[in-house]
């Protein structure tokens, strides 16, 4: 997932993140916060909020990282309500 967030591709990373809960494999902070990030650069600020929202209906932990993506990629999308 962090290869798919330097290369910015954003829907390798979802499938991956799709993927590993299909497999039941642990999803940490980390690999949402790669996620949230490759949607960030990507300017999918739709993608990025769901991940964001996932995290919590899964009980991962949201620290710093994923806070700065998130408001980040509302601003790229312009959604100032949703900040």
């Amino acid at each position: 997932v962090s290869a798919c967030e330097k290369g910015e591709q954003w829907v390798q990373a979802l499938l991956l993140v799709r993927e590993m809960a299909a497999c039941r494999v642990e999803r940490d902070t980390i690999t949402y916060n790669a996620a949230v990030s490759a949607c960030d650069k990507s300017e999918q600020w739709v993608q990025a909020l769901q991940l964001f929202s996932e995290m919590a209906r899964f009980r991962v932990e949201r620290d710093t990282i994923t806070y700065n993506e998130a408001v980040s990629a509302i601003e790229k999308g312009e959604q100032w309500v949703q900040a």
